[in-house]
């Protein structure tokens, strides 16, 4: 009855992305007691195998060339289109990162297959795999099954739990050899604008500004909250319009969409466009100082106040907790 499922493995700076991980457990439950391969893509990625067979993938299957080194989609979906010609899986799971969105429909046109993309919950209903995803910007869910042929999603990141990793586990590594060629783009050079720090789209805690942090000075408390709690820092659209920070910490409809386990919106007032990138938080908190603003409504705890005298207050007593816990 089980189906073979291939999960995508994403790299970064050489190492595994946590949706990697993510993947492998959504994988075992669409395989439904099947096969779950695990693929990595790479020049040099071999070395990263026995990590995904930890987090739960029966076996894994490699491709190196030096041009899979940077992701390109016409690199990455030769060598992918390769491993499923040999493997002949009946499921395939991506994350939903900016890799996966970009592959994943040109891997489903290849193979004349539907996708269900941006999943944030997958489980066994009534002889079906279910996928849940949100539509209307996180306003509405649907759920969605495939009736034939290939299944084919991407899950959200920081959604479904990755397995517990056991490495005691022991699965077979192999890889296949691909003549990555004709590439229509070259990867010159890499620019990252991203400060350093927690990766925003997997954080566990996200500290995010607004309009109300004023100026660039006015992130500085955001950050040094972050540093204590081991969080990323995120902003609204209207803080990075009005060049208190840079656009690759934009979360919303227009940026990126997280699912914390915690959200610390401060001086965030809620646009719709804002809350369609982090209203699935599991647990949110608002500072404002308008007792108005729409954040409120969708916050689970709100503190009315001034966010350069509270984000201080906050960070000191969480110094306090962190260190005697």
């Amino acid at each position: 009855m089980g189906r073979k499922v291939l999960v995508l493995g994403e790299v970064r700076d050489g190492a595994l992305r946590n949706v990697s991980f993510e993947a492998i457990a959504a994988g075992k439950t669409v395989s439904e007691g099947g096969e779950v391969v695990a693929v990595l893509l790479g020049d040099s990625v071999s070395s990263l195998a026995t990590e995904l067979v930890s987090y739960g993938a029966n076996r894994v299957v490699t491709v190196e060339h030096e041009n899979l080194k940077a992701y390109t989609s016409d690199g990455y979906a030769q060598a992918l289109m390769a491993v499923i010609e040999q493997e002949s899986p009946e499921g395939l799971i991506f994350g939903h990162t900016a890799l996966g969105k970009d592959l994943s429909p040109k891997i489903a046109s290849r193979l004349n297959s539907g996708l269900i993309s941006d999943a944030t919950q997958i489980e066994e209903a009534g002889g079906n795999i279910v996928f849940t995803r949100p539509i209307y910007s996180g306003k509405a869910f649907e759920k969605k099954i495939v009736t034939d042929g290939l299944i084919f999603a991407t899950i959200r990141p920081n959604n479904i739990a990755s397995l517990q990793k056991d490495e005691s586990r022991t699965g077979e590594v192999s890889s296949i050899s691909v003549d990555v060629k004709d590439l229509r783009t070259i990867i010159k050079e890499v620019v990252r604008k991203a400060t350093d720090g927690v990766d925003l789209s997997e954080a566990k805690v996200v500290v995010a500004g607004g309009r109300g942090v004023k100026s660039v000075e006015g992130f500085e408390p955001l950050k040094e909250l972050a540093d204590v709690l081991g969080a990323a820092v995120g902003a609204s659209r209207g803080a990075c319009d009005a060049d208190y920070c840079d656009y690759s910490l934009q979360i919303g409809q227009t940026g990126k969409v997280v699912t914390p386990d915690l959200y610390i919106a401060c001086g965030i007032s809620g646009a719709i466009q804002h809350l369609a990138g982090m209203s699935n938080s599991k647990v949110i908190v608002a500072i404002n100082k308008d007792p108005e603003a729409n954040i409120f409504k969708i916050a689970d705890y709100g503190i009315v106040g001034d966010l350069f005298e509270v984000v201080p207050m906050l960070t000191e007593e969480f110094k306090k907790l962190l260190v005697t816990s």
